[in-house]
């Protein structure tokens, strides 16, 4: 076999187990979009004042809840890299690790939630009848944090030992729990009898519609519905039995949940930094109007949806350099991070032919306003340029988490992103006066490409950097 033949059977068999790993990674994302989308949705249908109320609460408890699954993603490259060097038996007191800081972390959520939801909606000027009912909303919902945090440690470690797939089965669980869970607690009596008649017994007709407060609980139950599952599982599972996860308990150990924080941290607070941009740039939209407030959720709902491609190919990236660093092979995890970013690339190009030839039908189910879905289209089509750069900078963050170098991928995240991409896009959205007229919304958006594009190339710099280092170390 000639030595072109063989890279190319050697990239093949490497994007084949790539894309193996990543695609139940990519359901489990999307099953999760489901479960907010069916919340928005139905809340949406109860009234605006409910759909006011979910949605404020959810732009309070989504962050923390990212901040929280994100430190605990740290979990996945440590994991990784002692499968790869078949050290299971120092498995398992890192995943109990894990489910200690998991604990704490879920705990200290859900009593900022109960507890400080009313003061943060009064800062933020909620009117008191959406304020009252979000803080329902979030209490309800509190609940179910703690389970939510056990939930993505179990899933980390899983992720890990290369078997994502139960992560979209515990999602599509979560799911098919929501929905019919939203239905009842939101609509109650009146809407079950709507939708199945009067012959349903006489306690469902008696249910009171609960509103924004039912659909709090419905999420909640459905949290504990996918950490119950995913505990089941990998007690059953015989995938996990080299681990021995439960069968006896590990008590907190500082040397090991000090190095989870230390990996992991930077993850959760670099994705806090993403997610807060998003929210902060839509803030700063609002004086535009209600027509391009739409006309920019509407985008960064369809761009949103795409994204969920590149990063589940980042987190599958994460596990595969960390197994082949853990095996001792320096060389191949180098191959399989540069080869995981030229699959990215190949996505982005996909991701950007789907928004030329659907933008419109979808733009189209979102809204029937021309002005907003004008709008809309001209945003979106401005979305194909970042595809690329967004796409690699996910993949070469995961890349580097991989090698465990997540404080460095913190702070590139947080120059690009709030410097350079929100640094770039107030300036053109805003104007400076004598020098140039304001690009409104356009503004902000190019930004974004400015400040995905500056990750993309620091992030690159380093992986190269990183990735040779370790070569010459072999």
């Amino acid at each position: 076999m000639s030595s072109t033949a063989h890279r190319f059977y050697r990239c093949r068999k490497e994007t084949a187990s790539l894309v193996r790993l990543g695609l139940p990674i990519c359901g489990a994302q999307l099953a999760q979009a489901g479960m907010s989308a069916s919340d928005v949705i139905m809340s949406g249908r109860a009234s605006a004042t409910d759909l006011a109320a979910v949605s404020v609460g959810a732009s309070l408890w989504v962050p923390l809840m990212l901040l929280m699954t994100g430190t605990l993603m740290g979990v996945t490259p440590i994991v990784a890299h002692r499968a790869g060097a078949e050290r299971f038996d120092q498995v398992r007191g890192k995943v109990h690790q894990a489910l200690w800081v998991a604990l704490v972390l879920g705990c200290f959520s859900a009593l900022i939630m109960t507890f400080g939801g009313k003061a943060i909606f009064q800062l933020m000027e909620i009117p008191t009848d959406v304020a009252s009912l979000a803080v329902e909303y979030l209490k309800a919902v509190a609940f179910g944090i703690p389970a939510v945090a056990l939930y993505q440690a179990l899933r980390a470690f899983s992720d890990g030992m290369h078997h994502t797939r139960p992560a979209l089965w515990m999602s599509l669980l979560g799911l098919a729990v929501n929905i019919p869970g939203n239905f009842v607690l939101i609509y109650g009596g009146p809407g079950l009898t709507e939708l199945l008649g009067d012959d349903i017994p006489l306690f469902l007709q008696q249910l009171p519609a609960l509103g924004a407060f039912g659909c709090g609980i419905a999420t909640a139950i459905s949290m504990w519905a996918m950490c119950l599952g995913m505990i089941w599982y990998t007690a059953r599972s015989r995938a996990y039995a080299p681990v021995m996860l439960w069968v006896s308990p590990t008590l907190p150990c500082w040397r090991d949940i000090a190095e989870l924080l230390y990996i992991g941290l930077p993850i959760g607070l670099a994705i806090f930094f993403e997610v807060t941009l998003f929210t902060v740039i839509t803030l700063l939209v609002a004086y535009l109007g209600e027509i391009t407030v739409a006309a920019h959720q509407i985008a960064l709902n369809v761009t949103s949806i795409l994204f969920m491609l590149p990063l589940s190919l980042s987190m599958a990236l994460t596990v595969r350099v960390s197994n082949r660093l853990g095996a001792g092979n320096n060389a191949e995890a180098r191959f399989v991070a540069w080869n995981g970013i030229g699959v990215g690339f190949a996505l982005a190009l996909f991701n950007s032919l789907l928004i030329w030839l659907l933008a419109a039908p979808v733009v189209s189910l979102y809204t029937a306003n021309p002005e907003v879905r004008t709008l809309a289209m001209s945003l979106i089509l401005l979305a194909m340029m970042f595809q690329i750069s967004d796409s690699l900078q996910v993949n070469l963050a995961g890349a580097l988490r991989g090698y465990k170098d997540t404080r460095v991928v913190m702070g590139i995240t947080l120059f690009s992103y709030w410097f350079v991409g929100l640094g770039c896009g107030h300036l053109l959205g805003r104007g400076l006066e004598g020098a140039f007229d304001s690009l409104g919304v356009y503004g902000y958006w190019i930004g974004l490409n400015a400040g995905l594009t500056s990750a993309a190339l620091l992030l690159a710099w380093r992986l190269w950097r990183v990735s040779r280092r370790q070569r010459m170390e072999t």
